[in-house]
């Protein structure tokens, strides 16, 4: 399944996770460590860069981080970021370089790229934005199936190849520079490659391509 594959959906050097990522070959494979990965990562970053704001939560002197969002570890926050007013960081996150997450935005078991956007109530868990993606208004990533079964990946326009996960709780993954369009559900197991475009209001699983535009289920459409 080569769409859904960390070489084709991240340009890793936007990332301050990158050596974690490079271990993998599906990015969903990442989400069991990240907090641990956080742990280790945390207190070798360079504190003229990052002061430590709680138990292993560390936080770039550059970030703004508004006095009512709440924040809890493991998490790191990279520079110049910009954690706006009633964030809700629930921990197990990274939030990459000039990224955006605001206002009533939930973060749980995320790694967010540098300068994405999840700027207005937006619920993104058990996912992995890429570079420059970004969330329009209220679009969440819904990270368990209504039936609580296992998650399974399937990649319903091209191979039609599945794969299972093993995952319970699994959300969205983003390759760089994917918009999503307002109050649109990104279903458990959904990937999306890198420069799609998912229209508002839509209902999302599965593998969407690198430079399409989704509709619908049944117009997905590559891009001119």
């Amino acid at each position: 399944m080569e769409n859904a594959k960390i070489t084709n959906l991240y340009n890793l050097d936007e990332t301050i996770a990158k050596e974690y990522l490079s271990q993998f070959t599906y990015p969903w494979e990442a989400l069991a460590g990240i907090s641990d990965f956080i742990k280790e990562l945390g207190p070798t970053l360079d504190p003229e860069i990052y002061e430590k704001r709680g138990e292993d939560i560390w936080v770039a002197k550059s970030a703004t981080v508004f006095d009512s969002a709440y924040l809890h570890g493991p998490l790191i926050i990279c520079e110049d970021a910009e954690i706006r007013q009633c964030a809700f960081i629930r921990g197990s996150a990274i939030v990459g370089k000039g990224s955006v997450v605001g206002n009533s935005t939930e973060l749980k078991n995320v790694i967010i790229f540098n300068s994405v956007q999840v700027p207005h109530y937006n619920y993104v868990g058990d996912s992995i934005l890429g570079y420059k993606s970004h969330m329009g208004a209220g679009s969440i990533t819904s990270n368990v199936k209504s039936d609580k079964t296992l998650v399974v990946v399937k990649d319903v326009y091209d191979t039609k190849e599945e794969i299972e996960t093993g995952r319970k709780k699994f959300g969205a993954m983003l390759g760089d520079h994917v918009e999503v369009g307002c109050n649109s559900v990104l279903n458990p197991g959904t990937v999306i490659g890198r420069n799609s475009n998912i229209y508002p209001l839509s209902r999302v699983r599965g593998v969407i391509p690198a430079n399409h535009i989704f509709k619908d289920k049944d117009n997905v459409v590559l891009k001119k």
